[in-house]
């Protein structure tokens, strides 16, 4: 099923998200209806946050990237209740987008190489080292779990640049191609 995509004001965005009980009703459907909704608006993740719900989980699917970053193949996973564990201290600079923020598209400086501890939708324990574009992929992600999104990690000069767009978002005049929930809708 495709869920709404949370857009930019919405308050769920700005929220610390909880830990997914290991009890917690239809995961899996929850985990499914997240990637047919990803894969629906084009993006290589998507955040519970961002379809409304204030929990520790995101889906990332790094395929539609691999011509130009060969780390991607292959990189399908669901994260629930991730934590990133080390960062390295070199950064790379790269043009991001986001689905909760439609036609906003800025550069943002990021480690390149992580290590993750998470579950799986099965919830079997994972740790691993993720290094390039899927690094990238799973930092975005995860910064929506601790209520942040990409253009807090831009210059303000940056945010000022995009303060018309933001207020269309907020204002539900943005188009998209996919299903959306704005402020106030």
């Amino acid at each position: 099923m495709i869920l709404p995509i949370y857009l930019y004001g919405q308050q769920v965005l700005r929220k610390e998200a909880e830990e997914v009980p290991k009890d917690y009703p239809q995961l899996k459907e929850l985990v499914a209806n997240m990637f047919e909704t990803m894969y629906h608006a084009d993006g290589v993740g998507l955040a519970a946050p961002q379809v409304g719900l204030s929990l520790r989980l995101f889906v990332v699917d790094g395929n539609v990237m691999a011509d130009d970053f060969p780390e991607c193949k292959g990189f399908k996973r669901a994260m629930i209740n991730p934590s990133i564990i080390k960062c390295s201290e070199d950064e790379i600079l790269l043009e991001e987008g986001c689905l909760s923020l439609p036609g906003i598209h800025e550069k943002v400086s990021r480690p390149a190489k992580i290590r993750i501890k998470y579950m799986d939708e099965n919830l079997v324990e994972h740790e691993e080292d993720i290094e390039g574009f899927s690094a990238r992929i799973v930092q975005h992600e995860y910064e929506h779990l601790e209520g942040h999104i990409f253009i807090d990690n831009i210059s303000a000069i940056r945010k000022q640049l995009n303060k018309g767009k933001l207020n269309n978002i907020i204002k539900g005049t943005t188009n998209c191609s996919y299903k959306t929930k704005a402020v106030g809708k």
